[in-house]
């Protein structure tokens, strides 16, 4: 029954073990690799791999816009497109807290279903492990992917060249803010949603209108700010970004002016940060914003070679400032 909860017993190995995989897990995942329940997925692969894993520790696990198990998907599939690789196949393993009900369970799995199906990925292989009550906070899930690059793309962190444009797909907050909020039991008068989404096929159209793409990243725990410091210390080059570009939403910003936050460094789960060539920037800019996952994309500022390894925002007042890293965690398990 749904309302039964995890035993310990259901990671032992034993029948209650392969009544939770047959009964919660194969008929909502299963595909032709993952149904022969083999210790490990076959496939055949040819050209360039990435090859990606994360852990989601989120709490808590559903929030608004989302779950852990969007949340795992999301973060593996889009951790694979930043390098131009198509997603394929996934992993997914579960440590699973006793007494998480299997009403929950289900509906995380159904969440792992559906965002597995937007983004056109199979899940071929997991592994479910159960932990004493108190010891693992309702569910973790670990996730790798594998995805293959296609010719003529090379995009890198240290890619980035004097005089490329950058790109923001969308509005930046949601996700660290929607979790925070829910976790704290804070109302706002304007809801905030997680923008946890697939991105693989935002990335696609990118591509197939431009090569000229030269780094690409999800701005997920630091915000966009520890994003763009990434870049300009990989590539060792200056960022000069304007804030009155940065798309931020009326309620991310009231709760991060009320919690004493700034957005720039605020977590999200659907967005990506894009350098690319000054030709080719208006083209994709235009690309993206006819996919639903870039309406609100804009040109935020570009590559320089001042201030080499910084990034410098023009603020809406005029002046301009240093936007470092953070020196520690802003907002602790969001992801």
């Amino acid at each position: 029954m749904d309302d039964e909860t995890i035993l310990l017993a259901h990671g032992s190995g034993s029948r209650l073990s392969h009544e939770l995989i047959e009964k919660n897990f194969l008929p909502i995942l299963t595909n032709p690799l993952l149904a022969k329940l083999d210790d490990s997925a076959v496939f055949d692969l040819s050209g360039r791999l990435a090859f990606t894993t994360d852990s989601y520790v989120v709490s808590p696990i559903f929030f608004p816009g989302g779950d852990i198990g969007k949340l795992a998907v999301c973060g593996t599939v889009n951790d694979l497109s930043m390098s131009g690789s198509v997603p394929l196949y996934l992993s997914l393993s579960l440590i699973i807290e006793e007494g998480l009900t299997l009403s929950e369970l289900k509906k995380v799995v159904s969440s792992v279903k559906a965002a597995a199906e937007e983004a056109g990925v199979n899940i071929v292989t997991g592994d479910t492990k159960v932990v004493n009550r108190g010891s693992a906070d309702k569910l973790f899930i670990n996730t790798s992917g594998i995805g293959i690059i296609p010719e003529g793309i090379d995009i890198s962190g240290a890619n980035a060249k004097v005089g490329d444009k950058i790109i923001l797909s969308g509005t930046i907050g949601d996700h660290g803010i929607a979790v925070m909020s829910q976790r704290e039991g804070l109302k706002f008068s304007v809801p905030v949603q997680s923008d946890c989404a697939p991105l693989n096929k935002l990335v696609s159209d990118m591509l197939k209108t431009s090569l000229k793409i030269n780094c690409l990243r999800d701005p997920t725990r630091g915000g966009l700010a520890t994003t763009l410091n990434e870049f300009a210390r990989q590539s060792q080059v200056g960022i000069s970004i304007e804030e009155e570009k940065i798309p931020a939403r009326e309620g991310v910003r009231a709760a991060c002016e009320l919690l004493g936050f700034d957005p720039l460094y605020v977590a999200n789960e659907g967005k990506l940060v894009a350098i690319v060539a000054p030709s080719d920037a208006g083209k994709i800019l235009a690309k993206m914003k006819r996919n639903k996952y870039g309406t609100d994309a804009a040109i935020i500022g570009e590559v320089t070679d001042a201030h080499k390894g910084k990034v410098i925002m023009k603020t809406r007042l005029g002046a301009s400032r240093i936007v470092d890293m953070l020196s520690g965690e802003l907002l602790p398990r969001i992801c």
